[in-house]
């Protein structure tokens, strides 16, 4: 395998909530370690243990709570995906740390980290993946200077099919792209617009490149997003919604409309999300990986890049500018 080029400032707080808000926030399925206990276990006195003054004791600062997505055997993932890497605690050298982390594919494409916070940095390529392959992450953390107690981590994932959806607000269309061929159109309806929060349209459904980021097979979606909990208020609602694909972190998804199919591949009327026919919605949940790319396209509300995984609204050169190294 050739080796991809690696590369990483501060995300900043979610995008004003959409109508079709979950009920729950939103966590992606990560694979994490943990700790188990044995319940009503009795409380043992460790012996006391002699260090040898000889061997100088190996230190621990920085390690890895999290990587998304999970390992190939676990998901396939989409050819829009990142790699999301969270420390278990602030990283104070960001360039040396960076200079560690490693991307090697099997049909490589150029790739840049990019520092979101103190503790989490995310590595997107130029271009999409290729599908059909295997991607191998490491962080060699037992190299940075004064952490020799750290072992290295490293995780395959498996890229899935190139599954790339165009969604077209005005003529309410999604084509679904697969290995670049159009495997199926599905009436829609997003959203129709007029209520304004903070100068924000949050009716509107977002305009931009999406990755879908999990899914359930039902999801609750309230009215509570925007302070309505008085089922006695008008604007009150509670449903549970089929087929929901999650694309963005402020509410937004692909799902199955709840009624109202006259509306379908004719008019926007939702509070911001795709809705789409039973049948649709219902195959593209089945199909949908996790880091598949949703392009919107026909409304004045812009996507922002740090809603979600949205990453891709960033440009190459604005991207790169997020890495702390530097040429």
């Amino acid at each position: 395998m050739n080796r991809v080029p690696r590369m990483l400032p501060a995300l900043v707080a979610l995008a004003a909530l959409t109508a079709c808000a979950a009920e729950s926030v939103h966590v992606p399925q990560t694979q994490q370690a943990s700790v188990v206990r044995a319940a009503g276990a009795a409380s043992v006195t460790a012996p006391v243990q002699v260090t040898d003054p000889a061997k100088p004791e190996k230190k621990v600062k920085l390690d890895i709570a999290d990587i998304t997505p999970m390992g190939e055997k676990t998901e396939k993932v989409g050819v829009g995906f990142p790699i999301i890497v969270t420390f278990d605690r602030d990283v104070k050298d960001r360039a040396a740390v960076e200079a560690l982390l490693e991307v090697e594919a099997e049909k490589p494409v150029d790739g840049a980290w990019r520092w979101v916070s103190a503790r989490k940095v995310i590595y997107r390529t130029k271009t999409y993946w290729k599908p059909h392959q295997k991607v191998l992450f490491t962080a060699r953390l037992s190299q940075l200077p004064g952490n020799t107690g750290a072992k290295d981590v490293s995780r395959r994932f498996a890229v899935g099919t190139s599954q790339i959806s165009v969604v077209n607000t005005r003529n309410h269309q999604m084509k679904v792209y697969r290995d670049g061929k159009l495997a199926k159109k599905i009436p829609i309806s997003a959203g129709r617009g007029g209520l304004i929060r903070n100068g924000v349209d949050v009716y509107l459904t977002t305009s931009g490149v999406h990755l879908t980021m999990g899914k359930k097979a039902v999801e609750t979606m309230t009215s509570s997003w925007m302070g309505v909990t008085d089922p006695k208020d008008p604007r009150y609602y509670k449903e549970e919604i089929p087929w929901a694909v999650r694309i963005s972190d402020s509410g937004e998804y692909v799902h199955q409309s709840a009624g109202y199919y006259q509306f379908l591949g004719r008019s926007n009327q939702s509070h911001g999300c795709v809705r789409a026919t039973p049948a649709g919605a219902k195959w593209f949940y089945g199909i949908a990986q996790r880091g598949d790319v949703v392009k919107i396209t026909g409304t004045k509300r812009k996507l922002q890049w740090n809603n979600g995984w949205s990453y891709w609204q960033l440009n190459w050169t604005q991207w790169k500018k997020g890495s702390a190294l530097k040429g």
